[in-house]
């Protein structure tokens, strides 16, 4: 090839040697990163307004676990257990009844409420809107773990100033990290849960038969001691006893540390994997109804 005899060609030419230039990151997708976490925070807010206009919902999953605390914190204050004398009732109750709550926040709001929707065609219908199906589930995530947030707030408060029961300051990294873990393990449960259950109608009885009998082996109410042996190995498979048995390490007076008690977390982190993917699972369940 003859070299290039114009300034015209020479360009043309050095345009041809030079790569293209890579495209930056930081525009576009910068600006579709901020506008779904925007979607984010309005499909939360329409979340917490929708789920407290819902006066039935707010109180079996908000008001109902408080009933309880209320009940069984008085009629058994001064009261101490039976194996361990040294230790009141309520201190072992208390992160016992936050457990329930939890999972009634998550696990069982999130189940009956997604069965509804599903059945009600709302994820379909959200295909033929600009807000990603991801952006709508997490915002629903989002707002169960608001709720969570709000009703360990209240029960720690009335532990604390009613019963005379608290976590320590020492083992509060504990707490706080077997709370996190719980709130992810039964909400991913709670969405995944809904590709087992054929309609809205069923949700309900599903629901609290797998979760109403399994508090009683999980020393949600009371201990586990002077269940049968078999009964107790039932319920250490399940997440709901990992869940309380850790929020009761963390209050346990005779708790040294930060309160963390890897076996729980091992147990929760394993439904986790499970309710994610049977959460991938539901949904992928859908995109292939709605093709």
């Amino acid at each position: 090839m003859q070299p290039p005899t114009n300034s015209l060609e020479r360009d043309w030419q050095g345009g041809l040697d030079q790569k293209p230039a890579a495209e930056p990151i930081t525009g576009p997708r910068r600006r579709s990163l901020r506008r779904d976490l925007g979607l984010v925070f309005w499909q939360v807010r329409y979340e917490q307004r929708a789920f407290w206009r819902n006066r039935a919902r707010a109180f079996f999953s908000f008001l109902f676990p408080i009933v309880f605390l209320v009940i069984f914190a008085t009629l058994y204050e001064g009261q101490s257990l039976a194996h361990h004398k040294e230790i009141p009732y309520n201190v072992f109750f208390v992160p016992g009844i936050l457990a329930y709550g939890v999972i009634t926040a998550t696990f069982v709001n999130m189940a009956m409420s997604t069965s509804v929707l599903r059945d009600e065609g709302v994820f379909k219908r959200i295909q033929g809107t600009p807000l990603p199906r991801w952006v709508y589930v997490a915002a629903r995530i989002i707002s169960a773990v608001l709720i969570v947030a709000a009703m360990t707030a209240l029960t720690l408060l009335l532990g604390r100033f009613a019963y005379g029961v608290h976590v320590r300051g020492s083992t509060l990294p504990g707490f706080a990290l077997s709370l996190l873990v719980g709130c992810a393990c039964f909400a991913a449960l709670g969405i995944g849960i809904v590709r087992l259950i054929k309609s809205s109608e069923a949700a309900a009885p599903i629901v609290y038969v797998l979760v109403l009998p399994l508090t009683f082996i999980s020393g949600v109410w009371f201990t586990v001691e002077n269940t049968p042996t078999w009964l107790r190995v039932v319920g250490e498979i399940f997440p709901i006893r990992a869940l309380a048995d850790s929020f009761q390490y963390a209050f346990d007076p005779r708790t040294t540390g930060v309160g963390i008690k890897g076996g729980d977390l091992a147990i929760m982190g394993a439904w986790f994997a499970l309710g994610v993917t049977l959460m991938f699972l539901f949904l992928r369940k859908l995109d292939r109804s709605s093709a």
